[in-house]
């Protein structure tokens, strides 16, 4: 079992930056592909960006495209989600996923086994 805790959460104004930490239990964390979802109430939670566990390919859903940047920190198993330019339409939940199935970046939220509890970020403008 894999737990995953996201923090760094937090209300910012439009334009500035914040950074999401996700910290994971695994003893193996080095062979878990992680990555970031995000949901508002009444929607699907949705693709953010994703990391795979070998040579660390990566992929970022198109809105968050030169804004975003997922890292992982393999030494003190963290992943990090670097959010710049917020925009209001960044407001969120924010939640970190893991898995541990061939290395790839994951996009579909059905793929994750191992969610943390989310974080919220809001943006105002």
């Amino acid at each position: 079992q894999v737990q995953v805790v996201e923090s760094g959460g937090g209300l910012v104004q439009a334009g500035d930056s914040l950074r999401l930490s996700c910290a994971a239990s695994a003893r193996t964390f080095n062979r878990y592909n992680m990555g970031w979802f995000r949901q508002n109430p009444g929607k699907e939670r949705e693709f953010v960006a994703a990391i795979s566990w070998n040579l660390g390919y990566t992929k970022y859903a198109d809105p968050v495209k030169g804004r975003f940047t997922i890292s992982r920190d393999s030494a003190i198993n963290t992943v990090n989600l670097q959010m710049n330019s917020l925009k209001p339409d960044d407001t969120a939940v924010y939640y970190c996923a893991a898995n541990s199935r061939d290395s790839r970046a994951y996009v579909s939220r059905d793929e994750y086994d191992y969610w943390g509890q989310g974080t919220q970020v809001t943006v105002s403008s």
